[in-house]
């Protein structure tokens, strides 16, 4: 089995320019990228892909993912029309964008229902499959290999707990399977940085086991660190290493021992990084070698 390791895109947004970050990739032997959706995402001409996909491959970077950096598509868990409707558009801007930059899959956050709503829970979710089915057709159609969305760490986004992953991918599973010739497949996100805890900060489902439980419904995963109870993410440089919790060799030992159970024969993980603060002279330039010093400790296992 082949594990690659890209990037994913946002913290270099409003600091430096895409050609920066295809250029730093390209010196660190990293092609892959996820492109991190953004705000102005939906209202983009076609050409703005065009040209970034042109520019990507002159740097020899693959733009194999595009997945939201925001919960911009959480409106089917609204009990809104308005921001249902909202979501569905945004869903198949990213999919015809998607199609344009060439990558495999497009995804994003589910969504959370309200706290002060959480009996809309249910409903929420049969709003997401029902746009789910139409959209995993909208995306055979434009030659996508596949939709995803992330495995989150609370009970008001989804899916978190394994109860959620079984009914999520089971229901979106068979509906593929069903509708083969017309779908693609429904995937899940992984990210070693998630996993549960509840209110009391009792950990109640690990990110270890969260990431091994899901690993059958994983196309591609995010390398984040985070502390012991899954509230603050950050990388992993020497200093952050020190601070975080996520061991990379037990990542590993979990990627590898389970082999034989992943969807995909080839995984790209992302390094999700959240960069230093944004907009201020004394932290924006940092985001360099937190980068480097980042790629460089996964590296060492990956």
């Amino acid at each position: 089995m082949e594990v690659r390791l890209g990037i994913k895109s946002d913290p270099v947004q409003n600091r430096f320019s895409y050609e920066w970050l295809f250029s730093l990739m390209n010196s660190l032997g990293v092609h892959d990228l996820q492109l991190g959706g953004f705000i102005e995402l939906p209202m983009l001409e076609d050409g703005f892909f065009y040209e970034l996909r042109e520019k990507a491959e002159k740097k020899g970077i693959n733009i194999k993912s595009l997945f939201s950096m925001y919960r911009v598509m959480g409106g089917f868990f609204n009990n809104d029309s308005y921001m249902e409707k909202a979501a569905r558009l945004t869903y198949e801007k990213y999919i015809s964008a998607g199609a344009l930059l060439g990558v495999d899959y497009v995804g994003a956050s589910a969504g959370p229902v309200y706290l002060d709503k959480i009996d809309k829970k249910n409903s929420g979710i049969q709003c997401f499959f029902s746009h789910m089915e139409e959209l995993m057709a909208l995306a055979k159609e434009k030659g996508l290999k596949g939709l995803s969305t992330e495995i989150m760490s609370s009970t008001i986004e989804f899916p978190t707990s394994a109860e959620e992953i079984d009914l999520f991918m089971g229901y979106l599973g068979d509906y593929h399977k069903k509708n083969e010739g017309s779908t693609v497949p429904f995937y899940l996100l992984g990210d070693i940085s998630h996993g549960y805890a509840d209110k009391n900060k009792d950990v109640v489902f690990s990110n270890y086991d969260q990431f091994e439980y899901a690993i059958p419904y994983i196309c591609e995963f995010h390398f984040k660190n985070t502390d012991r109870i899954y509230n603050n993410t950050f990388g992993f440089s020497e200093e952050e290493r020190g601070r975080g919790f996520v061991d990379l060799a037990k990542i590993k030992e979990i990627i590898f021992r389970n082999e034989g159970r992943w969807p995909v024969d080839s995984l790209t993980g992302y390094l999700e990084h959240p960069g230093p603060k944004l907009g201020r002279d004394y932290t924006d330039h940092l985001l360099k070698d937190m980068l480097i010093e980042s790629i460089q400790a996964i590296q060492e296992y990956f």
